[in-house]
């Protein structure tokens, strides 16, 4: 591929004047078997370049451990099919990458030093950070532009400037990491136009992000740097949702508009996102500026290609736009792909969260207090809480501090729900006899990714009264829920509490789906043992996206790990989502 170089009046590649025309894509949220799909429609777009964050969190998921590269996290084949596709990549490898992803892609075992200072120069941080990129960037130097690769430039850090951090020697020292490790393609960062001072290096190449107002922030962008290209890092075209909040949209003549001024002003642009694809799993992050609220499953963003890779009507408007200023290929805009339909899917066979979960998790470990997640050496899904009560009658049990959601049971009936977001801390509940046996259920429904509180510890945080006495001796397992292979299901009642239902259906062919739960109140579902994400009556979201590589010609699986109850145990496979009402 050529090489990008910086000029005082804009960008060259291999010397001729180049403006990048981008648009965000993350491969760890689409399925592998669609990535070459998505760039295909990216460049038909008349895009010619694609920006790609990196989750250090997926990639190393274990300190000390190797590189993770196989199936859905295989950078280097994902950067093979952007150049076998004639596009160019903008990598963004943090560390720390926002995204509205788990812990901003920082993964859980930095938290169990509960001293160590994030996204600074504290050795602490920086040893891993180094040994990650260590790891990392042998497989990014071959597809540098300058060894022929598609990369033609890589981001430092990630809006470093909203941190309020100021620590220069922590980005110093990222640039040294880079270009000691053979990163020889320029170098940008990304930050808001009020953030600008902060978040930029000396030498480096700064970026603007926003999403409307474009001359403004590009004249604000040239304030701070006044010669170099001009260039928008992310312009919002659409947003992400939350739990209990409704589904974001922007118009599409508005962000039309708005990139129009963007390439009318001479700027290379990054679109946030072209298409923004699905946290499957337990790989949504959260927010809290005062609030602790969760970001939903589905990650469509509003965005130019939906959540299923089809063009929207943002993907017209913004070809036009992109046609009065670059060449676009003279090929039809891509029609909607096929879908599945399947109704009255009916899930007969249960299995008990509780009575299993010493088949799910482990190892069990005993405490005096109950164990963070992250002492546990556990990064998603859910912990196991257990002890018995002093004594028998009525009592208040209060909390440190729950992160995020609690179901507490006492011998194994269930006496209410706990949640952070709502600042809960303490629940009323009748001990039968002493020694009853209380249960605390805790799901990890996101760590906060952007923010103050990007040290967000999970499980339960700080002691546990009854009555004000304090509980001890805990039993703490954790349950990631990575594989539900050791779960035995019956068609006999499973009881109360959390309940695993499973169910069989068969597929002529495969295709693109929706999942509707309508009845299901919470939880998370696999489909042939991939884990789709978690669905929530709460809303907005209430169907979740089946990729068609998930499913199989013939007889399929799906397991519904409901958390407290559904009305008649069917599920749907629609052709439409719902992502709930537009806000």
């Amino acid at each position: 591929m050529p090489e990008l170089s910086i000029a005082d009046d804009g960008f060259r590649l291999d010397g001729r004047p180049f403006r990048i025309i981008s648009g965000s894509l993350h491969y760890f949220r689409i399925h592998p078997e669609q990535w070459a799909d998505r760039l295909h429609k990216a460049r038909l777009m008349g895009l010619n370049t694609v920006d790609v964050y990196v989750p250090w969190n997926l990639h190393q998921p274990h300190r000390d451990g190797p590189l993770v590269l196989d199936e859905g996290l295989d950078l280097p084949r994902f950067l093979d099919l952007a150049a076998a596709e004639g596009l160019c990549v903008l990598l963004r490898p943090g560390p720390y990458i926002c995204a509205e992803w788990e812990a901003g892609g920082l993964p859980a075992w930095l938290l169990v030093d509960p001293d160590v200072r994030l996204r600074t120069s504290d050795p602490r941080y920086q040893k891993p950070v180094e040994q990650f990129f260590e790891l990392l960037l042998p497989h990014i130097r071959p597809r540098l532009a300058t060894a022929g690769g598609p990369v033609v430039a890589v981001q430092v850090e990630n809006e470093y400037g909203a941190s309020g951090l100021r620590d220069r020697a922590h980005l110093d020292h990222l640039v040294t990491l880079l270009r000691s490790g053979g990163v020889d393609v320029p170098l940008f960062t990304s930050d808001q136009a009020r953030d600008l001072a902060d978040g930029g290096i000396p030498g480096v190449l700064r970026t603007v992000n926003f999403g409307r107002g474009a001359s403004e922030h590009l004249r604000t962008l040239r304030e701070h740097q006044p010669r170099g290209p001009l260039m928008c890092g992310e312009f919002w075209a659409g947003w992400f949702d939350r739990w209990g909040g409704g589904h974001k949209t922007r118009r599409d003549e508005e962000v039309r508009d708005t990139l129009d001024e963007i390439l009318a002003a001479g700027a290379s642009v990054n679109i946030y996102m072209f298409h923004g694809g699905t946290n499957f799993g337990f790989t949504n992050g959260a927010n809290d500026k005062g609030h602790y609220r969760p970001t939903v499953t589905s990650y469509d963003y509003d965005a130019p290609l939906d959540e299923a890779g089809d063009p929207t009507g943002k993907y017209r408007l913004f070809r036009e736009t992109i046609a009065r200023y670059a060449d676009v290929p003279e090929e039809p805009v891509p029609s909607a792909g096929a879908k599945l339909t399947l109704r009255g899917i009916r899930l007969p066979e249960r299995a008990s969260l509780l009575a299993q979960a010493g088949a799910l998790g482990g190892p069990t470990r005993r405490a005096e207090r109950p164990l963070s997640m992250e002492e546990l050496g556990q990064a998603f899904g859910f912990v196991l809480y257990e002890t018995e009560l002093p004594a028998a009658g009525d009592g208040v049990l209060c909390f440190g501090e729950v992160r995020d959601r609690a179901q507490v049971l006492v011998d194994g009936q269930p006496v209410g729900t706990l949640e952070r977001e709502n600042r809960e801390q303490a629940i009323g509940l009748r001990s039968p006899a002493a020694g009853a046996r209380l249960t605390v259920l805790v799901e990890n429904q996101g760590r906060v990714n952007y923010g103050a509180g990007l040290r967000d510890g999970k499980g339960l945080v700080g002691p546990v009264t009854f009555n004000e006495q304090p509980l001890s001796d805990w039993t703490s397992t954790p349950l990631p829920l990575d594989a539900l292979g050791a779960l035995s299901f019956s068609s006999a009642a499973a009881g109360t509490g959390p309940v695993f239902h499973r169910g069989t259906f068969e597929v002529a062919a495969p295709a693109d789906t929706f999942l509707h739960l309508p009845g299901w109140t919470k939880g998370n579902v696999w489909v042939n043992g991939f884990a789709l994400g978690r669905y929530w009556s709460r809303g907005p979201q209430h169907s979740l996206y089946v990729p068609g590589p998930v499913l199989r010609a013939g007889a399929n699986e799906i397991v519904v790990l409901e958390l407290h109850g559904t009305r008649a145990g069917v599920v749907d496979f629609r052709d439409a989502p719902d992502l709930g009402p537009a806000e």
